[in-house]
């Protein structure tokens, strides 16, 4: 029997309480949804609901058997759903990167990647925004062709490019102390800093800390995975930020370049052997272009 089928009868009159309803629900006639729910009854050795004048109702074994059969049918959607997005991304390059990483950046790498390929117009890619042990994992389960990441981090047996620094800008609230004239690290004492959370990067969190400490200042952290969030704390007044988007222009915000010591430093990472090799080639020169 269509054992899913079926289940889907029995769920359907469980939760409408009365065959004919769930018959016009299903779109079909009452004999063979009653017949289906009997089958499975029959099939599994439990008697699933009681029929009564007045509708139906479950029995302890429907009852602790409906959120079971609930699951089973979600899972069959979630499989159908997991086929479809394996349909539409065949043949795609699937490519991952840090949220720190601008919407300019993201869009040039994309750029890069497709104008990296024999025949632009035909080469799809699909970008996907995660935190960089989630983008590492996913490169060495086969479900990312490569991904940018920040450095240093845990890279396991995944091959790695060289560390690429981007530039990145200050970014304190207009109305503070620091903004005013040359803008100074420890003149930002007392505020926060607005950065992705450590578990988005454990060593790479770790050394913006120890770079901070070393130019004599020992801020609290709030989690901000990307330039919005980091913003809003901001403007806030709450925090400083760093920001890759050079470009970055927000009212309430000063803006000002700081050394290489506090740029983004990030990887490209890609499994041994790589599927494509052109895709992180690509990706390499297009980061370098932003150094």
């Amino acid at each position: 029997m269509d054992l899913l089928r079926h289940l889907g009868f029995f769920v359907a009159v469980a939760e409408e309480g009365h065959f004919g309803h769930a018959a016009d629900r299903m779109g079909m006639s009452q004999p063979p949804l009653s017949q289906g729910v009997r089958r499975l009854e029959s099939r599994l050795g439990v008697t699933l609901l009681i029929r009564g004048s007045r509708g139906v109702r479950l029995t302890t074994a429907g009852a602790d058997l409906l959120p079971r059969a609930r699951a089973l049918l979600d899972g069959r959607e979630q499989f159908l759903d997991a086929a479809r997005r394996q349909r539409e991304s065949r043949g795609a390059v699937r490519i991952g990167v840090i949220a720190a990483l601008s919407d300019l950046q993201v869009a040039a790498l994309t750029a890069a990647v497709r104008a990296a390929a024999p025949d632009p117009d035909a080469r799809t890619v699909i970008i996907s925004t995660a935190p960089t042990a989630e983008l590492v994992d996913a490169v060495t389960g086969g479900r990312l062709d490569c991904a940018v990441v920040h450095h240093p981090a845990l890279l396991g047996e995944l091959r790695a490019g060289p560390v690429l620094k981007l530039p990145r800008m200050l970014l304190m609230p207009d109305g503070h102390p620091a903004a005013r004239g040359k803008p100074s690290l420890r003149a930002l004492s007392g505020l926060a800093c607005a950065t992705a959370p450590r578990a988005h990067g454990t060593a790479a969190f770790d050394l913006l800390a120890d770079t901070l400490r070393a130019k004599g200042l020992d801020p609290e952290f709030l989690p901000a995975p990307g330039d919005r969030d980091a913003l809003s704390a901001v403007v806030a007044g709450r925090a400083f930020a760093l920001s890759a988007d050079l470009r970055l222009e927000a009212p309430g915000v000063r803006a000002a370049p700081v050394g290489e010591e506090l740029a983004l430093r990030v990887r490209v990472v890609r499994p041994d052997p790589v599927p494509q090799q052109d895709v992180p080639d690509a990706l390499e020169s297009a980061l370098a272009g932003m150094s």
